[in-house]
């Protein structure tokens, strides 16, 4: 089946690209990078070396995802989103050998113009708002924004605003699955921690 690349996609050798991915306009994809099945890459995406990507991903136009991503499924990488991967970069000190990884958990999304600093962890189902700057990690379900970002809330695994009654649940509007708090994290009920 294979994956579909515009003609001004640049494909190094040594990609490993999933079946039925999307790869649009002036893409450039790094030999030693891995992308899942499914995945649509925006105008403008550079993917580097070792940098994984799950099944399910879209990333959205104008993101580079630097050595040391790793996004696993069904991640939502929104345009312009901006991934570090060394804590103090120079110009004139070479330290690819402090490349720090970030990993981006199933069904994270993050949004617009928001600034990933390497080194952390988004929860699974996380959501970061547009234009969040992300210094620590994030909890799973955990909705964070503003710069540094602050966790504000809880959402649910479709993507809304979860609001927990006097028992420490709540119920997602759209899928109805219900969630629990439990030593300061939000779970779906029955999921393992």
């Amino acid at each position: 089946m294979g994956y579909k690349a515009h003609e001004t996609a640049v494909i190094d050798d040594g990609a490993v690209i999933g079946d039925s991915t999307i790869i649009w306009h002036f893409s450039h994809v790094m030999g030693g990078s891995v992308i899942g099945s499914n995945c649509s890459l925006g105008q403008n995406v550079v993917v580097l070396p070792q940098v994984v990507i799950g099944n399910g991903v879209k990333i959205q136009n104008n993101v580079s995802l630097y050595t040391g991503v790793i996004c696993e499924d069904e991640v939502f990488v929104g345009p312009s989103v901006v991934f570090t991967n060394v804590i103090n970069p120079r110009s004139a000190i070479v330290r690819k050998h402090e490349y720090k990884t970030t990993l981006v958990r199933k069904g994270a999304s993050i949004g617009a113009n928001a600034t990933i600093v390497c080194g952390n962890e988004i929860g699974r189902y996380a959501m970061i708002g547009a234009g969040a700057v992300i210094t620590k990690p994030v909890l799973p379900y955990a909705l964070v924004v503003g710069n540094p970002a602050q966790q504000i809330g809880w959402v649910s695994a479709y993507g809304h605003r979860l609001h927990f009654n006097e028992h420490g649940v709540a119920v997602c509007e759209e899928s109805g699955e219900r969630y629990a708090l439990v030593n300061g994290e939000c779970r779906m009920r029955n999921e393992e921690l």
